[in-house]
């Protein structure tokens, strides 16, 4: 085996915010004992595109992986926690469910916990699904917990991510890699140089300076300056499956209690989201231009808003889908520029984090190998694919029928891997697992349950429980998660207490 040959010396990224400053942290961090050189373009001039402010657990994750101090994060962020998802008006008006992090229950006895609450259903039990979710039961008290003293109680199953201002997120992030040794270049990206092969040799900005490397990250958002206008990969997309193609966001005074959990809840032509940070709200309205308007659906958010406006409503517009590549010759696309899934399950930053883990997993030397290439670009769409199917769920399985948007999404085409999902589900109750899913089975639990798509039965093992016995279990199960959320601190006072956010 020979050592490394031709290592990448130097890697360019264009374009900040979150995806370029995640990305710039996490290789910095990797190989600051290493003499690779990371540059970031990026102009003060040109906005950052904040669609949504949630996060999901797994950017827990990279902080520590960073050795970030999470409070610390906290407190410059303006963040506050976040538990997971309650949906309203999805399935019929004047409904609502939680989607929580963590897993709902626990197995019994070697038994998969979904069969046993199937059973105990079955039976007659009318105990929600969620009354056994750590989370579900905290937000439904408006509780938070003390992560440092929940083992050995029902809460150290318990999962949580952030409300953060993405903005404030990408600063904090920019500093931390600059520590590193990351050198920022301010200025935007004129014209893009290629070598003979079609690889991109340098970048050159407006004020005529000319920045080469071995490698390419392209986190220009949406135009994708690197992939798309220079290596023209093509896009995907999946409007045929998820229609919105348009937000309109407003943030707002902070008014009454934080909620620890994000809201979504549906309108006419979509959804509209409620984040709850430190110092302000944010809300928006992602919807769909066929059934909307740009004017009408500005109307709609204010009119469901609470507290005062603090900005001017923003329009941004979208486009489901995703690349063709990610990875094409030395350019690699992260962020807006990779693909767009909209924020319904605020997977963003996670889609950012797991692509440069498979990019590190097979950092090229400057002699790029296609094999690589492939197996990123195939892991990648699965990713964006298990996501799609996963976000069209929510909206395939509704029962509304009073608007054109409600009614094209009850009887839309959906694609076969989420149909096998279903149907299998609906034999007694099982998933089909993949290797490496973002969602694993308490999210489809979760949204099968509220939005009542309910399997035939259960499977017929669990006949050989004694009913009685599977039901004390449950029960005490349940007895045992209220106890324990009542001894917690409110959100509120736990952000005061342990993560008051500095002032801007």
């Amino acid at each position: 085996m020979k050592t490394t040959q031709d290592p990448i010396k130097k890697i360019v990224i264009v374009g900040g915010g979150t995806a370029g400053w995640v990305a710039a942290a996490t290789i910095g961090n990797i190989f600051k004992n290493i003499d690779l050189k990371i540059e970031l373009v990026e102009s003060e001039d040109i906005g950052v595109i904040g669609v949504g402010e949630a996060t999901i657990p797994p950017l827990i994750s990279i902080l520590n992986s960073l050795g970030v101090d999470l409070i610390d994060f906290i407190k410059e962020t303006q963040a506050s926690f976040k538990l997971g998802i309650q949906f309203e008006d999805w399935h019929t008006k004047g409904e609502k469910y939680f989607h929580p992090f963590g897993t709902v229950g626990k197995s019994i006895d070697g038994y998969d916990f979904f069969q046993c609450w199937l059973k105990s259903k079955a039976e007659g039990d009318k105990t929600p699904l969620m009354a056994h979710s750590p989370e579900s039961v905290l937000s439904e008290k408006g509780k938070f917990f003390l992560p440092f003293e929940a083992k050995n109680t029902p809460l150290e199953r318990a999962f949580y991510a952030l409300h953060l201002d993405s903005a404030l997120a990408g600063k904090y992030l920019r500093n931390y890699a600059e520590k590193l040794g990351v050198v920022r270049s301010e200025g935007i990206v004129e014209n893009v140089s290629q070598t003979a092969d079609g690889s991109i040799e340098s970048v050159t900005l407006k004020s005529g300076q000319s920045i080469s490397g071995d490698f390419f990250i392209d986190c220009s958002g949406f135009k994708g300056l690197l992939i798309e206008k220079t290596l023209k990969t093509g896009y995907d997309s999946w409007e045929k499956f998820l229609p919105c193609n348009r937000a309109v966001t407003v943030q707002t005074k902070n008014v009454g209690p934080t909620n620890p959990y994000t809201i979504s809840k549906a309108q006419d032509a979509g959804w509209m989201w409620k984040i709850p940070l430190q110092h302000r709200t944010g809300n928006g309205y992602v919807f769909c231009d066929k059934y909307a308007s740009d004017e009408e659906a500005t109307k709609t958010l204010l009119e469901n808003i609470q507290g005062e406006p603090i900005m001017e409503p923003r329009i941004i517009p979208f486009t489901t889908g995703m690349r063709n590549k990610s990875w094409v010759k030395n350019c690699l696309s992260l962020g807006l520029a990779q693909g767009f899934i909209e924020p319904l399950e605020s997977t963003a930053i996670h889609l950012v984090s797991k692509t440069i883990a498979y990019f590190i997993r097979m950092f090229p030397t400057k002699k790029i190998d296609q094999i690589l290439i492939d197996e990123y670009n195939r892991r990648v769409r699965a990713d964006y694919e298990e996501i799609r199917d996963f976000l069209i769920l929510h909206y395939c399985t509704t029962e509304r029928e009073d608007t054109e948007f409600w009614r094209w999404c009850k009887n839309m085409e959906i694609p076969e891997t989420l149909q096998k999902k279903i149907d299998f589900f609906k034999a007694s109750g099982g998933l089909i697992p993949g290797t490496e899913e973002l969602f694993q089975p308490t999210s489809w639990y979760a949204v099968f349950d509220g939005m009542k798509v309910e399997p035939d039965s259960y499977n017929p093992t669990m006949d050989t429980w004694d009913y009685q016995k599977l039901k004390d279990i449950l029960d005490k199960g349940k007895q045992g998660l209220i106890d324990v959320a009542k001894q917690q601190p409110s959100h509120d006072e736990f952000l005061k207490k342990y993560c008051q956010a500095n002032k801007i």
